[in-house]
């Protein structure tokens, strides 16, 4: 499957680690960094509050860029980046997290707002708010690292869409992205992390440099993730409509009253495979930072093997061994532990029916099934969900229904990703 397109401290701006709270003046004034007035600044009350903790209410994947994810003119550098993202659960501060994965030089933000996205590229009138990294309004971020900003008071509501504003200085060689947003943001030249609106800018419907968003939660909250490929990615759903099967998920939670507190965490590649690299690095090895990292994770619903089965032909051109179903059983194995280890919940998807795509044959399907079997058989996962079943055509169990199938014979679209999300039990949720 391809796609379409396809906590942690803030860190400082100087080497040597981290610098005290009396240097950062000091520090400022030599690297040229605002400090924001004393009422701009985050509150750390709440933060210290024994009753509530930090929950994942929005997340995605990082992937290295290439060049049909590059970004359009007039790219990143001095440039402002509007992007917009679903949340899940809604809380009264919040933090976002920044991510600098796939870049072998530093990322500099100079300036980084918040607000209630409005539509289009427009923001609620009034409520901009800008966000500080220990107490500084921009960062420089290390290859390869990810930083939080400080929390800020801000009313985030559940299921709302919410406008990240950056402006860009330094672009590091070699871009974060998520390619497969299935969400437009906006690029335009200059410094404009304020602006109500942005007419003028172009749109791209990738995400950049964007990683995560938390919020402070009741003690009680907390966050299932999903990990998965192109289908968990929302491929064919409605670009902008929040239709892939965790939004449905989400939606579905906060209709009920002993779930409004779980939130939801769409971590889907497209083209994800568990054994090898595709468009993004694969299961196991992103696990950490994509699962076990993630604020307040407690269940884990894992999606994959159907890329593992169905890029095999092309395997040798590729140097690659041809995953087994004893290979994709022992790394479902392998995530199960390690979750464990972290008190994460693994509950596992049965690999859907795809008859009719391009990945179709009848050796692929045999091995599905077995790996179906194992999945379905208790003692292995800790919970199943039949997606297979809540999917596959009765007469047909090989190919999709016609009400699940987008098309392709391999992904959903809207109506099929509602019927995925239909099939699991809000029970499995419970605290």
């Amino acid at each position: 499957m391809t796609s379409s397109a396809g906590d942690g401290c803030s860190l400082s701006v100087k080497k040597g680690g981290f610098l005290r709270r009396e240097l950062i003046f000091v520090a400022s004034l030599f690297l040229g960094m605002a400090v924001v007035p004393a009422s701009a600044k985050h509150s750390k009350s709440d933060a210290n509050d024994k009753d509530a903790r930090w929950v994942g209410t929005w997340a995605s994947s990082p992937q290295l860029g290439d060049a049909r994810s590059e970004p359009p003119a007039p790219g990143f550098t001095d440039s402002t980046l509007r992007q917009i993202v679903h949340v899940s659960i809604g809380g009264k501060q919040i933090r976002i997290r920044f991510s600098n994965a796939f870049g072998t030089t530093a990322l500099t933000i100079s300036s980084a707002h918040v607000a209630p996205a409005a539509g289009g590229s427009a923001i609620k009138p009034g409520s901009d708010r800008p966000l500080t990294f220990t107490g500084q309004i921009s960062v420089i971020i290390p290859p390869g690292a990810p930083i939080y900003s400080d929390p800020l008071d801000f009313d985030l509501a559940p299921l709302s869409d919410l406008a990240v504003t950056i402006h860009l200085t330094g672009v590091p060689d070699g871009v974060t992205t998520h390619p497969g947003a299935r969400a437009t943001s906006y690029l335009q030249a200059g410094d404009l992390v304020s602006a109500a609106d942005m007419p003028a800018a172009v749109r791209v419907d990738h995400w950049y440099f964007l990683n995560g968003v938390d919020v402070l939660a009741k003690h009680s909250a907390a966050a299932a993730v999903m990990l998965g490929d192109s289908i968990t990615d929302g491929r064919n759903s409605t670009t902008n409509g929040n239709g892939r099967w965790p939004d449905d998920l989400a939606r579905r939670l906060q209709a009920k009253k002993g779930t409004k507190d779980v939130a939801v965490l769409n971590e889907g590649i497209g083209g994800n495979r568990l054994l090898h690299d595709g468009l993004g690095p694969n299961a196991l090895a992103r696990l950490d930072r994509d699962v076990l990292a993630q604020s307040g994770a407690r269940w884990l619903i894992v999606l994959e093997g159907i890329n593992d089965l169905g890029t095999r032909a092309g395997g040798q051109e590729r140097n690659e061994q041809a995953a087994t179903v004893q290979d994709i059983i022992a790394a479902y194995e392998q995530i199960i532990l390690r979750a464990h280890v972290h008190n994460i919940r693994v509950y596992g998807a049965t690999i859907m029916p795809c008859e009719g795509s391009s990945y179709f044959n009848m050796d692929l399907e045999a091995d599905r099934q077995s790996i179906n079997n194992w999945i379905r058989t208790p003692g292995h996962f800790d919970v199943v969900i039949d997606l297979d079943a809540a999917t596959r055509d009765p007469q047909k169990p090989s190919h999709l229904s016609a009400a699940a199938d987008s098309g392709d014979h391999l992904h959903p679209a809207d109506a099929g990703y509602r019927i995925m999300a239909d099939a699991i039990d809000l029970k499995l949720f419970a605290k």
